[in-house]
């Protein structure tokens, strides 16, 4: 956030008031675009059985799963702009070794080819985190103890072959999406020679767009925990 007003006035220098309107238009509905990605979710309605333990009556309730699309947060970008980071290090190190200086071309960020691994890489570290952080067999058999089960799906095997197969189907737009959003900085430093700090894209966007969405959530939940109707209605 500090580097916006800098930013802001390079572009209107640099390119005229045209393109920096251009600019700020983009830039809010890049906003909006992850805003709303951040909070999309995919609700797995779960129907528990009723119970009897002791005198009482258990269960009988409906709840739901949330999948997020974007399960992996900001971390996949971190993984791949660091493996990529790799590269130029050693060019760094080792100045003397040839073929490493002919990778140096590819290894600026408005290269087409640094480009496209990046994109990649983020695809890839996407399904990696979700794999690594989400367990379907381990949710199927925690709900199948509990009494748990999905309409229309059995429990035990099915569930976790059913929780995995919506997972893996709303991960792919996830993680095209991050790829996209952590593209933006470096096409805008091809087209427009803006500095690698660009704000609207990258990692900035999504830490900044996160913790607004987590500061709302945390005082919708201060509120509503004193009976008030909400900050936001």
């Amino acid at each position: 956030v500090a580097v916006f007003p800098t930013q802001f006035w390079s572009i209107y220098k640099a390119k005229g008031g045209f393109v920096f309107t251009l600019v700020i238009a983009v830039g809010l509905a890049i906003m909006a675009g992850v805003v709303f990605v951040e909070q999309a979710q995919r609700r797995i309605p779960v129907q528990y059985a009723k119970r009897m333990v002791g005198r009482r009556m258990y269960g009988g309730t409906s709840t739901y799963i949330p999948l997020k699309v974007n399960q992996a947060g900001i971390i996949p970008v971190i993984f791949a702009s660091s493996l990529l980071y790799l590269p130029v290090l050693a060019t760094q190190l080792w100045p003397d070794v040839k073929w490493l200086q002919k990778l140096q071309p590819y290894l600026h960020q408005d290269n087409p080819w640094h480009m496209g691994v990046f994109f990649v890489f983020i695809i890839f570290f996407t399904y990696f985190y979700v794999a690594i952080t989400f367990n379907p067999t381990e949710v199927a058999d925690n709900m199948k103890k509990y009494g748990g089960f999905i309409p229309g799906i059995r429990p035990g095997r099915p569930t976790a072959e059913y929780l995995d197969y919506v997972l893996t189907r709303i991960t792919t737009p996830g993680a095209l999406y991050l790829g996209l959003v952590a593209l933006i900085p470096m096409m805008a430093f091809a087209m427009l020679n803006a500095t690698q700090d660009f704000p609207f894209g990258g990692t900035s966007i999504l830490i900044v767009v996160g913790v607004g969405l987590d500061t709302v959530k945390q005082i919708e939940s201060q509120l509503q925990q004193r009976n008030y109707e909400g900050f936001l209605r």
